[in-house]
């Protein structure tokens, strides 16, 4: 009998150690396993040396079909590369004997002050990231002093966002539906909870081709819950069915529908030529969001920087212009406020920064990028953000590229 004892011991205990040696195993790289998708829980101040490094790091802690799903673009990744590349074509001029003294980079945006020109952009799917979603990503944006952009593709509901950024300011990103009678109400949810302004995006009637997502057949492991109710199934479905379930045809006419449909500011987002953005400005839009969707549509298209001098040009200060797209460094943030944006966001970087510390680590991401263009502003002479705006860039001219200056 006690040999017998001893024998289911040894038996429980050696399952305990299975069980605790493949819980380890799960939580280790920071990821725990929901609806068999493993998500980071990581919950810590990040060290970062340069943010370009954020990315490799994430690639090792979740899984590859949500890595690339965040990472990718569309096609040969061509536009999402000259996103970034783009802001090499200009130079800041430095400036010395200027008195500049701990620049000042709080500014504001359609009335709502923040602590630096950066915003969060809105992104389907932080769950994909962290267990947190886009609640860790709300909660590290309040404590940052900046605007929270949701997708209406998010992981967590408008609720549970609202409520983890506690009175720090939220816009809602709708993608119209092609019941009006869902749009309105979805708008009415995100204004009684109290977002305060709505970013209709108008560069995605389809999906782009998004090589990565098709050679891992790609389809989202978690749940949309603010779509979910209309759209039917989104757990178990690939970004480009989602889009399609959406309203696939978008005018003018649109944006004034939206503006009917609420008392908030509408912010028209995915602008790219300068004619649109009077078609956007004449509808009634009362910011405009230059975006070529993070190098995810039209692949072939110019870079977001590419573009922005001339629909700045074109929208000639009637509205505010919000910029997006390969912003990675102060000196990005910088160039793109001295070529007409008002404030610029990002998506990547937040995003990586909540995989791999959680809130603590979105945190990370925006200190970050405010010392590295106060140290940008020091030395180009620039005290305020109202002085980029102010600041001439030298354009890099290479004869073959370039019309005659």
């Amino acid at each position: 009998m006690k040999r017998i004892i001893f024998i289911l011991s040894v038996f429980l205990v050696v399952l305990l150690i299975v069980w605790m040696v493949g819980r380890f195993n799960r939580s280790s790289g920071g990821g725990v396993e929901r609806n068999g998708y493993q998500a980071s829980t990581r919950n810590t101040e990040i060290v970062i040396y340069d943010i370009d490094d954020l990315e490799a790091q994430v690639a090792q802690i979740i899984p590859k079909g949500g890595f690339d799903y965040i990472s990718g673009g569309a096609e040969t990744e061509n536009v999402l590369r000259r996103n970034i590349l783009a802001f090499d074509a200009v130079d800041i001029y430095p400036r010395v004997l200027t008195g500049v003294d701990t620049p000042d980079v709080r500014t504001s945006i359609l009335g709502t002050n923040i602590a630096l020109p950066v915003i969060v952009a809105p992104a389907a799917a932080h769950g994909l990231a962290h267990i947190s979603a886009e609640s860790g990503t709300a909660r590290g944006a309040a404590a940052a002093g900046t605007i929270m952009c949701v997708s209406n593709y998010a992981s967590s509901t408008l609720a549970e966002i609202a409520a983890a950024g506690d009175g720090a300011p939220q816009w809602f990103q709708l993608y119209l539906s092609k019941d009006d009678a869902f749009n309105r109400q979805i708008v009415k949810r995100a204004e009684d909870l109290g977002y305060s302004a709505i970013i209709l995006t108008v560069d995605a009637p389809i999906g782009g081709k998004r090589v990565r997502d098709v050679r891992n057949n790609f389809k989202f492991p978690l749940a949309m819950p603010n779509v979910a109710k209309k759209s039917g199934k989104t757990k178990g479905q690939g970004i480009g069915a989602i889009f399609a379930a959406g309203q696939n045809v978008l005018s003018p006419y649109d944006i004034m529908r939206v503006k009917s449909m609420t008392r908030l500011p509408v912010i028209v987002k995915g602008i790219q030529h300068p004619d649109d953005a009077d078609l956007a400005i004449n509808a009634g839009a009362d910011a405009i969001w230059v975006s070529n969707h993070g190098g995810r549509q039209l692949d072939g298209a110019p870079a977001s920087f590419e573009v922005l001098a001339d629909v700045a040009a074109r929208v000639n200060k009637r509205v505010p212009i919000i910029f997006d797209s390969g912003i990675r460094r102060g000196q990005h943030i910088f160039k793109a406020i001295a070529s007409g944006a008002d404030v610029v966001a990002i998506g990547r970087p937040v995003i990586y920064g909540l995989a791999l510390g959680g809130w603590r680590g979105v945190v990370s991401v925006f200190d970050y990028l405010k010392q590295d263009l106060q140290r940008v502003m020091w030395l180009a002479g620039a005290q305020t953000i109202g002085e980029i705006k102010n600041t001439t860039l030298r354009r890099r001219c290479i004869p073959v590229q370039c019309d005659e200056l």
